[in-house]
């Protein structure tokens, strides 16, 4: 019987198990994996940074509803892609970090690179493990990616020692393990069904919030059902967006604050009641407010307020027996209600306060007005990818998502970074797909030389900078005394030079009136491009009634 390394073993127990892409940087130990990756057919694209590469696999993984994978070196690459375990973990997405190691019979000496890996990495993911004979290859495999996607789906890790990558076993040996099916979908309780039915007939303010649990678990058709049989106002959660469109005349996005704020019972649906939701608590919640949760993870019901009726499952099966005990009832919620008209009229105050800024052709421009330009250009099927602080949360409200897993944010962690790595996903995953990434200029600068890996690989992103010199705002000029102790960066940096050394196409916009050409002619290049939108460093927000992050009473 012929021998066989565990590099090939690791390759082919990936392929087998529906990892088809891999985001990573190869160099010792793990040079033979990669290799022999790409002789399983396992696309491979290498990234400039080992957080960037962890980013992209995680949002692989997101897209594509099976985890897909990172590989790194031993020691420093290990560490800098413990951002994207953390990131996925927070997230819910899915991924497989591979870390070389040092060679089993170096341990504790050290050596090149040695650093107790599983340790490190353990508390940012749902499993991680040493393989210590490559026979066994194919079992671990089996149990991290079955890990990763069952339940609630999250990150794990596997420890590559570099005798193990070379080791050479018979083939007769190496025992394959099962190919996992799709991940099953338990349902709730009928009589929970029931209840949660009750309970949002006898609401008189309800509110449904949609989240990503729902964009993962492929429930698009099933919430959209449900929706639109009871008539029940909703909003979205920020990659929740798309599940129903944000165009839905029964959507309140535009009067999110009133809605949570004035609800008498929410139906969270694959939502959690975290800080993005401000924790369920007042003031940005009624204290006596009533709670319906949708979740895969038991553990998730009531976390920060208690949960009225649980529905434990997935989210796709849960909502298909909410829409068939609809059967049943033939009820909705009225067309003609003060909380609808309460809404509505939030929603049209709310526009006129953004209105003045949308239609601003003063130059440097501002957030709205650019935004004007940038939502009518988006094309259809397009996916967003955002990142920034007022870049990314004027965006949310700004740009709609009418398809599901169609935005790609700093999501639960809120992690900046994320943007290019993402954007690399996007494109090397859904390549039919045009992929736009709407980035401050501070979070594009955390991974900005992924550019070139796009153009390497020609990915056509369309990114655009909107450019106000710092982080939530900037200043017009530097101090020329001493530095000061803010989040100031160079006043316009000319971001769209760095690209065109690459190979791509760069595009400079000081006058807001020039943005919508400007666009039109990066959408047509074929190839990776940058527009720097120049903002005026002191553009903001409208005016909020809260601070962004709820504190206690």
């Amino acid at each position: 019987m012929a021998t066989v390394r565990g590099a090939k073993i690791m390759a082919e127990s990936l392929k087998q198990q529906g990892v088809d892409y891999m985001f990573g940087i190869v160099g010792f130990p793990v040079f033979a994996i990669a290799s022999a990756a790409q002789r399983a057919g396992i696309t491979y694209i290498g990234m400039r940074n080992e957080q960037a590469a962890s980013y992209a696999a995680q949002a692989a993984g997101y897209l594509l509803g099976r985890p897909q994978a990172c590989l790194v070196v031993s020691g420093p690459g290990v560490i800098h892609a413990i951002s994207g375990l953390a990131n996925a973990q927070a997230n819910c997405w899915p991924m497989i970090l591979i870390g070389g190691a040092s060679g089993i019979v170096q341990n504790g000496r050290g050596a090149f690179q040695e650093e107790r890996q599983v340790m490190a990495v353990s508390q940012f993911c749902k499993y991680a493990h040493a393989v210590e004979d490559a026979r066994r290859i194919p079992f671990y495999v089996e149990q991290a990616v079955r890990t990763s996607f069952y339940g609630r789906p999250g990150a794990v890790y596997l420890d590559m020692p570099d005798d193990v990558i070379l080791q050479e076993v018979d083939e007769s040996e190496v025992r394959p393990a099962a190919t996992i099916p799709d991940a099953p979908r338990p349902q709730a309780m009928e009589e929970n069904i029931e209840s949660a039915l009750s309970a949002l007939e006898s609401a008189k303010r309800p509110l449904v919030i949609v989240g990503k649990g729902m964009a993962w678990s492929r429930a698009e058709n099933e919430v959209r059902e449900f929706i639109e049989r009871t008539q029940l106002p909703f909003l979205a959660s920020p990659m929740g967006k798309g599940v129903v469109p944000d165009n839905h005349p029964l959507s309140v996005g535009a009067a999110r604050t009133l809605a949570l704020q004035e609800a008498d019972l929410i139906f969270l649906m694959g939502a959690r009641l975290n800080w993005i939701m401000h924790f369920g608590l007042p003031p940005r919640f009624s204290k006596d407010v009533r709670v319906i949760q949708l979740d895969a993870s038991a553990e998730e019901i009531g976390t920060n307020v208690p949960a009225e009726v649980a529905l434990v499952g997935d989210g796709k099966a849960v909502a298909a027996q909410l829409n068939r005990a609809l059967n049943d009832r033939q009820w909705f919620y009225p067309a003609e209600t003060e909380w609808r008209t309460a809404l509505a009229a939030k929603a049209a105050d709310n526009q006129a306060t953004v209105q003045p800024m949308i239609d601003d052709d003063s130059s440097p421009t501002n957030y709205y007005r650019a935004f004007k330009d940038i939502s009518n250009w988006l094309p259809d099927g397009v996916i967003i990818v955002s990142e920034g602080a007022n870049t990314m949360d004027i965006g949310r409200t700004q740009m709609p998502n009418n398809s599901p897993r169609s935005r790609l944010d700093a999501g639960s962690y809120g992690t900046m970074g994320v943007g290019m790595g993402f954007a690399v996903a996007a494109a090397t995953v859904h390549p039919d797909r045009p992929v736009v990434a709407i980035e401050g200029d501070s979070g594009f600068g955390f991974s900005g030389m992924e550019i070139e890996t796009m153009c390497r690989y020609k990915l056509p992103v369309k990114i655009v900078i909107l450019n106000n010199g710092g982080i939530g705002g900037g200043l017009d000029e530097l101090p020329t005394d001493k530095p000061i102790p803010a989040p100031i960066l160079t006043p316009r940096a000319r971001y769209d030079k760095m690209i065109e050394g690459f190979g791509g196409k760069g595009f400079l916009v000081e006058n807001p009136k020039d943005l919508k050409a400007t666009l039109d002619e990066a959408m047509a290049f074929d190839g990776p491009v940058i527009v720097n939108v120049l903002l005026d460093p002191k553009a903001g927000r409208k005016p909020q009634k809260f601070e962004w992050l709820t504190k206690e009473e």
